[in-house]
């Protein structure tokens, strides 16, 4: 969510990437900043992005974050392994009798559900190991 918040809007700092992932998921997401910048941290050391000092729209020192290449080709990686679990996932509601409506009903539910797991790997580092992966 990280990445694509930042690839969406360019640079922001961890506040704005916050209330944007809120704004974005129709305010279903609250992201708590203790969460946050753990995960900023963590993508930062990895390489996906890089963080300047600068000035916020009031007056105040912020580091604004922005994607690096490194960060656009993982964001790339997660975006093919996402589309993979999603039609893996409807192929197998169809093949249970689920319509296609019904379907498209679904993933989305399915589809925060795989975020929020996601984000609770990134974000904390003794997560209990998933038995599945995508």
């Amino acid at each position: 969510m990280v990445l694509k918040t930042l690839e969406t809007m360019g640079p922001l700092h961890g506040y704005g990437i916050a209330r944007r992932i809120e704004q974005t998921s129709g305010d279903r997401l609250q992201v708590k900043l203790w969460t946050l910048y753990p995960a900023l941290l963590k993508l930062e050391q990895e390489g996906a992005i890089a963080s300047d000092w600068g000035v916020s729209d009031n007056n105040r020192k912020a580091k604004y974050y922005r994607l690096t290449r490194a960060g656009r080709k993982q964001l790339s990686k997660e975006a093919r392994e996402w589309e993979q679990a999603t039609d893996i996932l409807a192929r197998f509601l169809l093949l249970f009798g689920v319509t296609a409506r019904a379907t498209r009903l679904l993933l989305p539910a399915w589809s925060w559900c795989w975020l929020w797991l996601r984000w609770q790997r990134a974000t904390s580092p003794r997560a209990a190991p998933c038995a599945w992966t995508p």
